[in-house]
């Protein structure tokens, strides 16, 4: 795990005059070693009670919801009725990437490329709207799925 990352979210946290607790800390190397994946709370909390058994799952809440607000992960639902955060790069242009849900197994997948460039660039123009941001989930079957389904 890169040190120089985690002084980069440390530095962020300092920039809306907060603070990298030893508690937070925890979460975030939670998440910067699992940043792959689409954790949950829970997820966290179970990850970070390994490291320090101290910390309570209200405080794993309040670290996601201060790091979402300063912009150092994002969380979403994928439909299951659980939020789930990711590390947001640092090397992002701004844009989160798409992901595709398979509706029987769970498994997310990331597409990275932005395939709603054009739609965001009419849409601007037709609403004289500034778009920010924009999330695309898409719900299916996974190849492994797929094969399960087949006779």
């Amino acid at each position: 795990m890169s040190d120089s990352l985690l002084a980069h979210f440390a530095k962020k946290l300092q920039a809306g005059d907060c603070k990298l607790t030893p508690r937070r800390e925890h979460v975030l190397r939670v998440m910067l070693e699992n940043k792959d994946k689409h954790l949950s709370a829970e997820e966290v909390y179970n990850l970070v009670k390994l490291r320090a058994p101290e910390t309570g799952l209200a405080t794993v809440y309040r670290t996601l919801e201060l790091f979402s607000e300063h912009d150092i992960i994002h969380g979403m639902d994928f439909g299951d009725g659980r939020k789930r955060y990711e590390l947001i790069d640092p090397a992002d242009d701004g844009h989160h990437h798409h992901h595709l849900i398979c509706t029987r197994c769970g498994k997310i997948m990331e597409v990275d490329e932005d395939l709603l460039e054009h739609l965001e660039h009419k849409i601007a123009l037709k609403y004289d709207f500034q778009i920010d941001d924009h999330q695309l989930k898409v719900f299916g079957l996974c190849s492994e799925c797929q094969k399960k389904k087949k006779p």
